[in-house]
């Protein structure tokens, strides 16, 4: 069977307004990927933490302090340190929230960059492989001032990450891109 590979990446900066005023607006970025391979193969990628490394740019320097040898599940914290900006490193927390097999799971900030961080990761089979899509909700630390200040400059920097993603992913994967 051939298998083909379809990419489209829809990236969103939404300014998201909060329910009280004074708040800087949330962001929303919005990715979907289509690999061939299985519901399963995926999973045994994706849920595995230890991956992401794999996965995240090297001008990152991140570094996986947590070591988790087993699968994503609801609860698991991990621990990273991460140089997202001027090389300056920063402990980045992030807790497994919520988590379906084969099909989702969420992380969500615990201490980090991020006032807020919320992403969920979302997988299913598709004709020709497995679709994912990825969901991030994030707001700046700072208030309104920290989102004026630094804003432009960690958009880009997000985006950039989930574009590395992406061509990292296609190109172990291979397959055809088809737009």
């Amino acid at each position: 069977m051939e298998h083909r590979q379809r990419r489209v990446l829809h990236f969103l900066c939404v300014e998201l307004e909060e329910c009280e005023e004074g708040y800087p607006r949330m962001h929303e970025l919005r990715t979907s990927l289509v690999l061939p391979f299985t519901l399963d193969e995926a999973w045994a990628f994706f849920s595995v933490p230890d991956n992401l490394d794999e996965i995240t740019p090297p001008d990152m320097g991140f570094e996986i302090l947590t070591k988790n040898e087993k699968r994503t599940y609801a609860g698991q914290i991990i621990r990273y340190r991460v140089r997202p900006i001027f090389n300056l490193p920063m402990t980045w927390v992030t807790e497994i929230t919520h988590c379906e097999d084969r099909q989702y799971f969420v992380d969500e900030q615990r201490f980090g960059p991020y006032a807020m961080w919320h992403h969920q990761h979302h997988f299913k089979e598709v004709e020709g492989g497995v679709q994912m899509d990825d969901i991030l909700h994030y707001k700046l630390k700072g208030g309104a001032l920290g989102a004026w200040l630094t804003g432009w400059l960690v958009h880009g920097r997000v985006k950039a990450i989930f574009e590395h993603r992406s061509k990292v992913l296609l190109e172990r994967f291979g397959g055809q891109d088809l737009g």
